[in-house]
């Protein structure tokens, strides 16, 4: 009975090694994903500042 016990913990504590395991790669996955995500916002957001300064420079001229 204790060898049993024994052997269920150990096939226990393996599945939730590789469970683990598992559930780590995504997260990182997920986490590199949202890294690449958050690059192209801020490469948005500064060609968003240059249209809007393009188009603040142009409304000057115009109504000067």
């Amino acid at each position: 009975p204790l060898g049993q016990v024994s052997e269920l913990a150990e096939q226990l504590e393996e599945r939730l090694f590789h469970r683990y395991g598992f559930h780590n790669e995504l997260i990182q996955e997920r986490l590199r994903a949202l890294g690449e995500v958050l690059e192209r916002v801020e490469e948005v957001q500064a060609e968003l500042r240059r249209i809007c300064c393009t188009v603040e420079a142009a409304y000057q001229e115009l109504c000067l």
